[in-house]
């Protein structure tokens, strides 16, 4: 028993380090996923981003079991109610639900595909929740002593993810702006049957094509899940997630229904819409990436309304003083140094 326990330290310490190490996201995500496999091992995995206010994922890094239906995965995967990430604190078990059919994603999918056990974590702190992780293994359930182990490894993978998403917050340069207007429409199997020209290029930087594989739409197949989530009653968060596309832009997706018959024959249909984050949500996001106070971000969204420290003294019944310690408090945070710096980071412009 002392070896997989010194094991599982090890694993536990490089985790770790690859944490405070840091970096962007997506490479971030690849090299804990490396670790993890030789950790305790698993067959395919989901690593998704998030909306920290809302949860509905993004930008993921996946390897699933059957990629051919990631739309209706994804579908599943919203619609179950059994260990989804928004009940989840820390680490659950299809092996350990008292029936695993009672997922409704391994019952009408998962179980045909071999899978026997999924892993499902999620990363979700005061902040908001940044990420969620499923590892599915086929031969064995994972053990009592690699759930601990993933347990474990919840806290700092958390604080990496958003400090992953902080280092996005840059100042836009003059070619980092939307494509014009991104609009696509999908039926209720989330098929994609019409899109604006401009939207495939763009969401390809969001999720890269494989080799030889086309480019996929996974941020809008989840957030049109998400809507469809709503309206069984599973989930109450809106349809909708703010991503980083590159260079500092911000998207925002958000899914409505639209009345209408469509090809297929169904009559009302999926709408997605991707438009620029505008800078009050901006703001927000920015806020809780770098950790601040409510009371810091309070002084934040003064500021970028143009108030200077008097101002906003009066309008939050403040002192000065007490106004420039929080923002001596925030320039720490946000390794900026002056007004301008912060808010053209925060902004982004």
């Amino acid at each position: 028993m002392a070896v997989p326990v010194v094991a599982y330290a090890r694993s536990h310490e490089r985790i770790v380090r690859l944490c405070e190490a840091g970096g962007d996201s997506r490479t971030l995500r690849e090299r804990l996923l490396d670790a993890l496999r030789t950790a305790v091992g698993f067959d395919a995995y989901g690593f998704l981003l998030t909306d920290p206010e809302t949860a509905v994922g993004c930008s993921p890094v996946a390897d699933v079991p059957c990629p051919a239906e990631l739309p209706r995965l994804t579908r599943l995967r919203y619609l179950t109610e059994a260990n989804r990430w928004t009940t989840l604190d820390g680490v659950a078990l299809l092996s350990g639900l008292s029936d695993p059919a009672d997922s409704r994603l391994w019952r009408e999918l998962l179980r045909d595909h071999g899978i026997r056990d999924i892993a499902s974590l999620v990363f979700k702190d005061r902040f908001g929740c940044w990420g969620h992780l499923d590892l599915y293994r086929c031969d064995r359930p994972f053990s009592a002593d690699e759930t601990a182990c993933l347990a474990r490894l919840t806290a700092p993978v958390t604080t990496a993810l958003r400090r992953s998403r902080a280092q996005t917050f840059v100042v836009r340069p003059p070619h980092a702006r939307l494509p014009g207007p991104l609009a696509l429409l999908l039926d209720p199997d989330l098929r994609v049957l019409a899109q604006t020209p401009a939207t495939s290029a763009c969401l390809s930087r969001l999720v890269p094509p494989g080799c030889g594989r086309p480019a996929v739409h996974a941020c809008v197949y989840d957030v049109a899940a998400q809507l469809l989530a709503v309206e069984a009653g599973v989930d109450t968060h809106p349809p909708r997630s703010r991503v980083h596309l590159a260079d500092g832009l911000w998207l925002t997706l958000s899914a409505a229904r639209i009345d209408g018959v469509l090809p297929s024959g169904h009559r009302h249909g999926i709408a997605v819409t991707v438009e620029e984050t505008s800078p009050a949500e901006r703001l927000t996001l920015f806020a809780r990436s770098f950790a601040l106070s409510p009371r810091e971000a309070d002084v934040l969204h003064h500021l970028a309304n143009g108030g200077d420290s008097h101002t906003v003294a009066h309008r939050m019944s403040l002192s000065a003083h007490t106004v420039q310690d929080h923002l001596k408090s925030i320039f720490t945070k946000t390794s900026t140094n002056n007004r301008v710096m912060l808010l053209a980071r925060a902004l982004g412009a």
